[in-house]
Protein backbone atom coordinates (compact mmCIF):
# COMPACT_ATOMS: atom_id res chain seq x y z
CA UNK A 1 0.00 0.00 0.00
CA UNK A 2 1.64 3.35 -1.09
CA UNK A 3 1.42 6.64 1.51
CA UNK A 4 -1.01 8.23 0.02
CA UNK A 5 -3.52 5.21 0.35
CA UNK A 6 -2.77 4.59 4.10
CA UNK A 7 -3.62 8.33 4.45
CA UNK A 8 -6.63 8.06 2.38
CA UNK A 9 -8.46 5.38 4.87
CA UNK A 10 -7.15 7.02 7.65
CA UNK A 11 -8.94 10.46 6.41
CA UNK A 12 -12.51 10.91 7.38
CA UNK A 13 -14.52 14.34 6.23
CA UNK A 14 -17.44 15.07 7.21
CA UNK A 15 -19.65 17.48 4.28
CA UNK A 16 -21.94 20.06 5.34
CA UNK A 17 -24.84 21.27 3.21
CA UNK A 18 -24.77 17.67 1.07
CA UNK A 19 -27.56 19.13 -1.21
CA UNK A 20 -25.94 21.91 -2.62
CA UNK A 21 -24.50 21.84 -5.93
CA UNK A 22 -21.08 22.29 -4.32
CA UNK A 23 -22.01 19.42 -1.51
CA UNK A 24 -22.98 17.03 -4.40
CA UNK A 25 -20.15 17.73 -6.37
CA UNK A 26 -18.02 17.09 -3.12
CA UNK A 27 -19.85 14.12 -2.89
CA UNK A 28 -18.84 13.01 -6.23
CA UNK A 29 -15.67 13.66 -5.86
CA UNK A 30 -15.66 11.76 -2.49
CA UNK A 31 -16.29 8.99 -3.92
CA UNK A 32 -14.53 8.78 -7.13
CA UNK A 33 -11.40 9.52 -5.11
CA UNK A 34 -12.96 6.50 -2.44
CA UNK A 35 -12.34 9.01 0.69
CA UNK A 36 -14.48 8.22 3.63
CA UNK A 37 -16.86 10.71 4.29
CA UNK A 38 -19.92 11.68 5.63
CA UNK A 39 -22.50 13.93 4.09
CA UNK A 40 -25.29 15.52 6.27
CA UNK A 41 -27.90 17.71 4.40
CA UNK A 42 -30.23 20.28 6.13
CA UNK A 43 -32.75 16.92 6.72
CA UNK A 44 -30.13 14.98 8.70
CA UNK A 45 -29.25 17.26 10.77
CA UNK A 46 -29.03 21.30 11.24
CA UNK A 47 -25.51 22.24 11.76
CA UNK A 48 -26.53 24.47 14.81
CA UNK A 49 -27.51 21.16 15.96
CA UNK A 50 -24.37 20.74 18.51
CA UNK A 51 -25.39 17.25 20.11
CA UNK A 52 -25.67 15.55 16.62
CA UNK A 53 -22.49 16.78 15.16
CA UNK A 54 -21.00 15.87 18.59
CA UNK A 55 -22.15 12.31 18.17
CA UNK A 56 -21.24 12.32 14.31
CA UNK A 57 -17.54 13.85 14.16
CA UNK A 58 -17.01 11.05 17.59
CA UNK A 59 -18.27 7.92 16.45
CA UNK A 60 -16.91 8.71 12.90
CA UNK A 61 -13.45 9.69 13.60
CA UNK A 62 -13.98 12.96 11.71
CA UNK A 63 -10.55 14.37 10.86
CA UNK A 64 -11.71 17.65 8.85
CA UNK A 65 -15.04 19.71 8.42
CA UNK A 66 -16.27 20.93 4.97
CA UNK A 67 -18.76 23.08 5.05
CA UNK A 68 -20.31 23.92 2.23
CA UNK A 69 -23.98 24.78 3.82
CA UNK A 70 -24.79 28.54 3.82
CA UNK A 71 -27.60 30.94 2.82
CA UNK A 72 -27.02 31.88 -0.26
CA UNK A 73 -29.97 34.08 -1.85
CA UNK A 74 -28.63 37.60 -2.07
CA UNK A 75 -31.69 39.64 -2.60
CA UNK A 76 -34.09 37.57 -0.27
CA UNK A 77 -31.75 38.01 1.91
CA UNK A 78 -32.63 41.45 2.53
CA UNK A 79 -35.74 40.52 4.04
CA UNK A 80 -35.06 37.15 5.64
CA UNK A 81 -31.92 38.28 7.83
CA UNK A 82 -32.88 36.09 10.80
CA UNK A 83 -32.59 33.14 8.69
CA UNK A 84 -29.14 34.04 6.84
CA UNK A 85 -28.03 35.18 10.08
CA UNK A 86 -29.00 31.65 11.87
CA UNK A 87 -27.03 29.44 8.83
CA UNK A 88 -24.52 31.62 7.62
CA UNK A 89 -23.20 33.19 11.00
CA UNK A 90 -24.73 31.16 14.38
CA UNK A 91 -24.19 27.80 11.87
CA UNK A 92 -20.76 28.59 11.22
CA UNK A 93 -19.91 29.90 14.77
CA UNK A 94 -21.14 26.14 16.20
CA UNK A 95 -18.75 24.18 13.41
CA UNK A 96 -16.10 26.53 14.36
CA UNK A 97 -16.53 25.49 18.16
CA UNK A 98 -16.63 21.88 17.30
CA UNK A 99 -13.49 22.55 15.08
CA UNK A 100 -11.86 23.82 18.18
CA UNK A 101 -12.88 21.62 20.65
CA UNK A 102 -11.93 18.08 18.69
CA UNK A 103 -8.90 19.75 17.12
CA UNK A 104 -9.61 19.52 13.38
CA UNK A 105 -9.77 21.62 10.48
CA UNK A 106 -12.36 23.58 9.39
CA UNK A 107 -12.63 24.00 5.66
CA UNK A 108 -15.11 26.46 5.14
CA UNK A 109 -16.70 28.29 2.18
CA UNK A 110 -17.21 31.65 1.84
CA UNK A 111 -17.52 34.57 -0.98
CA UNK A 112 -16.83 37.61 -2.94
CA UNK A 113 -19.64 38.99 -1.87
CA UNK A 114 -17.18 40.53 1.58
CA UNK A 115 -16.23 42.94 -0.51
CA UNK A 116 -18.13 46.07 -2.08
CA UNK A 117 -16.35 45.71 -5.69
CA UNK A 118 -15.38 49.39 -6.20
CA UNK A 119 -11.73 48.76 -6.75
CA UNK A 120 -9.96 48.00 -9.96
CA UNK A 121 -7.31 45.46 -9.52
CA UNK A 122 -8.06 41.98 -8.45
CA UNK A 123 -8.85 41.61 -4.33
CA UNK A 124 -6.25 39.47 -2.60
CA UNK A 125 -6.67 38.41 0.68
CA UNK A 126 -5.36 41.18 2.95
CA UNK A 127 -8.28 43.18 1.32
CA UNK A 128 -10.52 45.04 3.92
CA UNK A 129 -14.06 43.83 3.47
CA UNK A 130 -16.85 45.72 2.91
CA UNK A 131 -20.11 44.22 2.21
CA UNK A 132 -23.20 46.05 0.57
CA UNK A 133 -25.92 44.12 1.95
CA UNK A 134 -27.21 41.35 4.25
CA UNK A 135 -25.98 38.05 2.74
CA UNK A 136 -22.29 39.32 2.18
CA UNK A 137 -22.39 40.63 5.69
CA UNK A 138 -23.43 37.14 7.08
CA UNK A 139 -20.89 35.62 5.59
CA UNK A 140 -18.24 38.17 6.71
CA UNK A 141 -19.34 37.79 10.51
CA UNK A 142 -19.20 33.60 9.95
CA UNK A 143 -15.52 34.14 8.66
CA UNK A 144 -14.88 36.37 11.88
CA UNK A 145 -17.23 33.82 14.01
CA UNK A 146 -14.07 31.25 12.49
CA UNK A 147 -11.24 33.37 13.36
CA UNK A 148 -12.40 34.21 16.65
CA UNK A 149 -13.24 30.71 17.92
CA UNK A 150 -11.39 28.15 15.35
CA UNK A 151 -7.90 27.86 14.94
CA UNK A 152 -6.91 25.36 12.43
CA UNK A 153 -9.33 26.32 9.60
CA UNK A 154 -9.42 27.32 5.80
CA UNK A 155 -12.06 29.96 4.61
CA UNK A 156 -12.24 29.97 0.98
CA UNK A 157 -13.91 32.92 -0.78
CA UNK A 158 -15.04 31.83 -4.21
CA UNK A 159 -17.53 33.16 -6.78
CA UNK A 160 -19.65 33.10 -9.66
CA UNK A 161 -20.40 29.18 -8.55
CA UNK A 162 -21.67 27.32 -11.32
CA UNK A 163 -22.13 23.34 -12.22
CA UNK A 164 -24.67 20.42 -13.37
CA UNK A 165 -26.35 20.55 -9.39
CA UNK A 166 -29.11 23.17 -8.80
CA UNK A 167 -29.94 26.82 -10.19
CA UNK A 168 -27.22 28.33 -11.32
CA UNK A 169 -26.87 30.79 -14.30
CA UNK A 170 -24.84 28.16 -16.91
CA UNK A 171 -28.69 26.44 -16.60
CA UNK A 172 -31.02 29.51 -16.32
CA UNK A 173 -29.17 30.79 -19.88
CA UNK A 174 -29.61 27.30 -21.63
CA UNK A 175 -32.86 27.27 -20.55
CA UNK A 176 -33.59 30.76 -21.78
CA UNK A 177 -31.81 29.98 -24.99
CA UNK A 178 -33.79 27.46 -25.97
CA UNK A 179 -37.02 29.98 -25.06
CA UNK A 180 -36.12 33.05 -26.37
CA UNK A 181 -34.78 34.80 -29.33
CA UNK A 182 -33.10 37.74 -27.70
CA UNK A 183 -32.02 37.88 -24.28
CA UNK A 184 -30.53 40.87 -22.12
CA UNK A 185 -27.80 40.39 -20.04
CA UNK A 186 -25.61 42.61 -17.25
CA UNK A 187 -22.51 43.89 -19.09
CA UNK A 188 -21.11 45.96 -16.14
CA UNK A 189 -20.42 43.95 -13.78
CA UNK A 190 -17.12 41.64 -13.89
CA UNK A 191 -16.10 38.46 -11.32
CA UNK A 192 -14.89 35.39 -12.31
CA UNK A 193 -16.87 32.20 -13.17
CA UNK A 194 -15.91 29.15 -10.97
CA UNK A 195 -16.88 25.30 -11.51
CA UNK A 196 -18.32 23.71 -8.24
CA UNK A 197 -16.26 20.74 -9.39
CA UNK A 198 -13.04 22.84 -9.16
CA UNK A 199 -14.07 23.83 -5.78
CA UNK A 200 -14.64 20.60 -4.73
CA UNK A 201 -11.34 19.06 -5.94
CA UNK A 202 -9.10 21.93 -4.52
CA UNK A 203 -11.22 21.49 -0.74
CA UNK A 204 -10.68 17.88 -0.61
CA UNK A 205 -6.63 18.46 -2.13
CA UNK A 206 -6.17 21.26 0.92
CA UNK A 207 -7.78 19.00 3.64
CA UNK A 208 -5.55 16.03 1.94
CA UNK A 209 -2.05 18.55 2.58
CA UNK A 210 -3.62 19.64 5.88
CA UNK A 211 -4.13 15.91 7.25
CA UNK A 212 -0.12 15.45 5.77
CA UNK A 213 0.96 18.35 7.20
CA UNK A 214 2.81 17.98 11.02
CA UNK A 215 0.74 19.54 14.02
CA UNK A 216 2.90 22.31 14.68
CA UNK A 217 3.05 23.46 11.07
CA UNK A 218 0.44 25.79 10.97
CA UNK A 219 1.44 28.26 8.27
CA UNK A 220 -0.86 26.74 5.52
CA UNK A 221 -4.24 28.01 7.79
CA UNK A 222 -5.88 31.02 6.64
CA UNK A 223 -8.11 33.13 4.50
CA UNK A 224 -8.04 32.25 1.00
CA UNK A 225 -8.65 33.18 -2.30
CA UNK A 226 -9.95 30.13 -5.24
CA UNK A 227 -11.87 31.45 -8.43
CA UNK A 228 -11.86 30.96 -12.14
CA UNK A 229 -8.76 31.37 -13.73
CA UNK A 230 -10.32 34.46 -16.49
CA UNK A 231 -12.94 37.64 -15.34
CA UNK A 232 -15.22 38.57 -17.84
CA UNK A 233 -19.04 40.07 -17.45
CA UNK A 234 -22.14 38.47 -17.47
CA UNK A 235 -22.66 39.25 -20.69
CA UNK A 236 -19.52 37.77 -21.61
CA UNK A 237 -20.01 34.74 -19.99
CA UNK A 238 -23.54 34.26 -21.09
CA UNK A 239 -21.75 34.49 -24.78
CA UNK A 240 -19.35 31.73 -23.84
CA UNK A 241 -21.79 29.51 -23.05
CA UNK A 242 -24.22 29.81 -25.84
CA UNK A 243 -21.32 29.58 -28.50
CA UNK A 244 -20.26 26.71 -26.69
CA UNK A 245 -23.31 25.30 -26.82
CA UNK A 246 -24.07 26.00 -30.42
CA UNK A 247 -20.40 24.63 -31.20
CA UNK A 248 -21.35 21.30 -29.47
CA UNK A 249 -25.21 21.22 -31.55
CA UNK A 250 -26.97 21.89 -28.14
CA UNK A 251 -28.30 25.11 -29.27
CA UNK A 252 -29.51 25.55 -33.07
CA UNK A 253 -28.38 29.19 -33.38
CA UNK A 254 -26.93 31.61 -30.58
CA UNK A 255 -29.69 34.38 -29.44
CA UNK A 256 -29.18 37.39 -29.70
CA UNK A 257 -27.54 39.08 -26.54
CA UNK A 258 -28.29 42.55 -26.02
CA UNK A 259 -25.37 44.15 -22.71
CA UNK A 260 -27.39 46.04 -20.75
CA UNK A 261 -26.73 47.83 -17.55
CA UNK A 262 -26.92 47.24 -13.97
CA UNK A 263 -29.09 50.21 -13.51
CA UNK A 264 -31.67 48.41 -16.56
CA UNK A 265 -32.13 45.37 -13.95
CA UNK A 266 -32.48 46.59 -10.85
CA UNK A 267 -32.66 43.92 -7.81
CA UNK A 268 -33.11 44.83 -3.83
CA UNK A 269 -29.19 44.63 -3.48
CA UNK A 270 -26.96 46.09 -5.84
CA UNK A 271 -24.55 43.88 -7.34
CA UNK A 272 -21.02 44.99 -7.09
CA UNK A 273 -18.88 46.59 -10.14
CA UNK A 274 -15.65 44.13 -10.08
CA UNK A 275 -15.73 41.25 -7.90
CA UNK A 276 -12.11 39.69 -9.53
CA UNK A 277 -10.75 37.12 -6.81
CA UNK A 278 -6.85 36.74 -7.39
CA UNK A 279 -5.42 32.74 -6.62
CA UNK A 280 -2.44 33.83 -6.33
CA UNK A 281 -1.95 32.70 -2.33
CA UNK A 282 -3.66 29.95 -2.62
CA UNK A 283 -1.84 28.45 -5.56
CA UNK A 284 1.49 28.98 -3.90
CA UNK A 285 0.42 27.66 -0.72
CA UNK A 286 -1.59 24.63 -2.05
CA UNK A 287 -0.36 23.91 -5.58
CA UNK A 288 -4.17 23.51 -6.29
CA UNK A 289 -5.30 23.66 -10.32
CA UNK A 290 -6.98 27.15 -10.66
CA UNK A 291 -10.77 26.44 -12.14
CA UNK A 292 -10.81 26.64 -15.71
CA UNK A 293 -14.38 27.49 -16.24
CA UNK A 294 -14.07 27.18 -19.90
CA UNK A 295 -13.35 23.56 -20.13
CA UNK A 296 -15.82 22.97 -17.22
CA UNK A 297 -18.42 24.79 -19.49
CA UNK A 298 -17.66 22.96 -22.36
CA UNK A 299 -17.93 19.68 -20.10
CA UNK A 300 -21.25 20.25 -18.66
CA UNK A 301 -23.46 21.56 -21.91
CA UNK A 302 -22.12 17.91 -23.34
CA UNK A 303 -24.09 16.49 -20.62
CA UNK A 304 -27.51 18.79 -21.58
Amino acid sequence: MSGQEGMREDMHLLVTGAFGQLGQCLADELKAQQIPHTLLSRQDADINDTVVLERIIADKAVTAIINAAAYTAVDKAESEPELAQRVNVDGVTALAKLSAHFDIPLLHVSTDYVFDGNQQRPYVETDAPSPTGVYGQTKLDGELAIQRHATKYIILRTAWVFSEYGNNFLKTMLRLAKERDTLGVVADQVGCPTYAGDIAKALIEIARQLHRSDDDHQAEYGVYHYAGDEALSWHGFAMAIFNEAHLKGRLPKVPTVNAITTEAYPTPVKRPAYLVLSNAKIAKAFGVCVSDWRQAVSNLIQLE
